[in-house]
């Protein structure tokens, strides 16, 4: 693949054979993010997990303590007073049904998160082929599938972000932007990696963080040393 100029420059910052530590690569990132708009930073680890096997999946959220710099569009699925509660913290759109009517017959995606009271699964399950492949499923697990929907709102418009291991082993998440001050960067590096580390499953043998990389969106990829965070 031909890289622009941009790009070139940006890699000749970087020895690739290194092992940066966090601080290091957070630095690194900051000068490789060339690119005219405010880039995202990225923070990808690959896992020694097999996500095949059920007991072996990793995933879950955690609110980073300086945000990740991006405005998060919240739809809630809820009814009656939990409606009013979710439109009160500052949800997007509320609704129930109809909510997933645009979604199917509109093809209708304006959100970022989708939340939803227990109560309300059984409507959403209608369009969880359509949510799932996209990420927007509500799950337990990540917290968006509560009674607390006031919590939920204000967590994720905080910075809540989910981390789950895609097919490949690995796990992608935003941790901030390159506008951000290197110590916002690390602060909001280190809480991920702490959430992923807790998450381990029991099944998971070996070496658990086989590769951590570090990128803007338009940068190089940074290799970081994972035992820094262990």
């Amino acid at each position: 693949m031909k890289r622009g100029k941009r790009y070139q420059d940006a890699i000749k910052l970087i020895d690739r054979t290194k092992l940066y530590d966090p601080e290091e690569s957070i630095k690194l990132v900051k000068e490789t993010a060339k690119a005219k708009f405010d880039e995202t930073v990225e923070v990808s680890v690959k896992l020694g997990v097999d996500p095949r096997h059920a007991d072996q999946q990793v995933r879950g959220a955690v609110v980073l303590p300086h945000g990740t710099g991006r405005k998060i569009s919240v739809l809630v699925f809820a009814k009656d007073a939990k409606a009013k509660e979710a439109e009160e913290a500052g949800a997007d759109y509320v609704g129930a049904e109809e909510m997933v009517a645009k979604i199917q017959n509109e093809n209708w995606f304006d959100f970022d998160v989708c939340v939803a009271t227990p109560d309300m699964m059984g409507v959403v399950g209608r369009i969880g082929r359509i949510l799932g492949p996209k990420g927007l499923m509500p799950n337990p697990k990540s917290g968006t599938v509560t009674m607390d929907v006031a919590k939920a709102i204000q967590d994720i418009k905080a910075g809540k972000v989910e981390y789950r291991v895609d097919k490949a082993g690995i796990i992608h998440v935003p941790i901030g932007k390159a506008s951000f001050d290197e110590q916002k960067l690390l602060e909001n590096f280190r809480v991920l990696m702490e959430a992923i580390i807790k998450a381990k499953p029991a099944a998971a043998k070996g070496t658990y963080m086989k590769n951590l990389v570090i990128s803007s969106s338009m940068g190089p990829g940074i290799k970081v040393n994972p035992l820094k965070f262990v």
